[in-house]
């Protein structure tokens, strides 16, 4: 292993690569991500809490940034992504922060824009019960292959208003080294942040690699 942490820009090194901090990547967490996707941000979506119960929390989990907490978050959205996967206007979720007990998860679920005459308070109840109808594991302890868990609550927000101009938000979740290159772009259905490195995007050119 080399002799001092080969990671930049606030990744860890982890013995054999480094982890990187969100909207950053390359071997060694030299890279600005080439595209953020800021469309959750925006709304609608509906926050939820759930206590996962065969699951011990650990101190580093308070941590986003830290081995512990990407783990259970890759865990609990591959869980969610299934159990929503029939929702016509589910667009993943967003892991908010984990506290103990034995794990309780703050999160939030990102929908499509939904038609006139769906209340999105009503549909935040039907995805609270979808998550507690859906099937889990008959064994329920520490190394169960699943979660056993049971969503406590649900609140619904509608689309955001932005207390920023789309620039600075832009640049607010951007590495901070390479905040200034990133502009934002709207799409038909989301909210980016690119830079001129973004292929595929107006003005775009081959940045080989950074």
């Amino acid at each position: 292993p080399p002799p001092t942490d080969p990671c930049l820009n606030g990744g860890r090194w982890m013995g054999m690569r480094c982890l990187c901090p969100p909207n950053v990547d390359g071997p060694r967490c030299e890279f600005g991500a080439t595209t953020i996707n800021l469309t959750a941000e925006l709304g609608p979506f509906v926050t939820m809490m759930a206590r996962v119960t065969n699951r011990d929390f650990s101190e580093d989990m308070g941590d986003t940034s830290s081995p512990g907490h990407r783990r259970f978050a890759e865990e609990f959205s591959r869980t969610m992504d299934g159990i929503y996967r029939n929702v016509s206007d589910y667009r993943g979720i967003r892991v908010l922060s984990l506290s103990r007990g034995s794990v309780v998860v703050n999160y939030r679920i990102q929908l499509q824009p939904l038609p006139g005459n769906v209340s999105l308070e009503h549909r935040a109840l039907e995805l609270l019960a979808v998550a507690n109808a859906a099937s889990q594991p008959s064994n329920c302890s520490p190394s169960a292959d699943g979660l056993c868990f049971t969503a406590t609550s649900a609140r619904a927000t509608r689309a955001a208003t932005l207390a920023l101009n789309e620039t600075e938000l832009c640049r607010r979740h951007a590495p901070a080294i390479f905040s200034r290159f990133y502009f934002p772009y709207r799409t038909a259905n989301g909210f980016l942040c690119i830079t001129n490195c973004t292929l595929n995007v107006p003005g775009s050119f081959d940045c080989h690699r950074g």
